[in-house]
């Protein structure tokens, strides 16, 4: 089929149409030296313009978080790899009737961390509840990297209670698009780390760290990082599930040997309860 699309007599406002056209109809998109830099997709991916797409990064969110009204935020980190109890029950099942110790012992873990996916969830429906009573210049959102796990569990409270939130996803090879809970108009996808966790601390009122793995810690650690130098104002930031935190990070060892402040280790706080949580942050901003 003779390619009758030619995207170098269009109006800037028909660029990306007629890009479409070019899928819909399995024509080939051709290197074309005039064609419209901004509707060129082999331009925008080429090492030399990474400045510009990381800016379209940064106000892509930034402009369409700004339409929704979304200017104060929650941020819930935590394990993409929790499930609910729901989950959590049926896999033991199946692996109790399978017989398969693997299988067996996953399902177990599945059971020991599940608290912590409806914890996530009944946090996610308080902050949400009231950001539903708020004027919309004090609304407060939840927002979370918008995968499963902790992430799902988080959005879906808001969900519960009828409210938006946010998710700011990452493009991973091996991991799947948003969860089903974020809001549709609120869910963003970054190529990025660096800017996604930039859009996190941007509008955070305060963090939650639930359990997780890698992509928690390094989400955390920012975090701390940002607020022990001053480069970002103070928040409360909630270390959830303190059996697993003090397990894992012996803090104490960085004030014994003079690698943070005595005064670092009150940067954060331990918590064991979605409402305790809830009303510290409320205490902190006197909601």
């Amino acid at each position: 089929m003779e390619n009758t699309y030619n995207l170098t007599e269009q109006h800037l406002a028909d660029a990306w149409a007629t890009l479409q056209a070019h899928s819909d109809h399995g024509t080939p998109l051709a290197p074309d030296a005039n064609r419209l830099a901004f509707a060129d997709p082999e331009f925008l991916l080429r090492r030399d313009v990474r400045g510009i797409r990381m800016q379209l990064e940064m106000l892509k969110p930034e402009l369409g978080q700004a339409e929704h009204g979304v200017e104060h935020t929650v941020v819930v980190f935590g394990g993409a790899r929790f499930c609910s109890p729901e989950e959590a029950q049926q896999a033991l099942a199946k692996a109790q009737a399978s017989g398969n110790a693997a299988e067996l012992a996953k399902a177990q873990r599945w059971m020991r961390t599940a608290p912590y996916y409806e914890q996530a969830r009944v946090f996610g429906r308080l902050v949400a509840e009231h950001g539903l009573r708020c004027p919309p210049e004090h609304k407060l959102f939840i927002c979370t990297g918008g995968g499963p796990g902790v992430m799902e569990a988080a959005n879906r409270g808001a969900h519960d209670a009828g409210a938006q939130s946010v998710g700011l996803n990452i493009a991973l090879p091996h991991e799947q698009g948003a969860n089903a809970y974020v809001s549709p108009e609120l869910s963003f996808k970054f190529h990025y780390f660096a800017l996604r966790k930039m859009h996190f601390m941007m509008r955070a009122k305060a963090l939650v760290a639930f359990p997780g793995g890698f992509g928690t810690l390094d989400e955390l650690f920012e975090v701390l990082t940002l607020v022990q130098t001053r480069k970002a104002k103070p928040v409360p930031i909630f270390l959830y599930g303190s059996a697993y935190w003090k397990r894992l990070i012996n803090f104490d060892v960085l004030v014994e040997e003079g690698a943070i402040s005595p005064e670092d280790v009150k940067l954060f706080t331990y918590v064991d309860d979605p409402q305790v949580t809830w009303d510290a942050i409320r205490r902190f901003y006197s909601l």
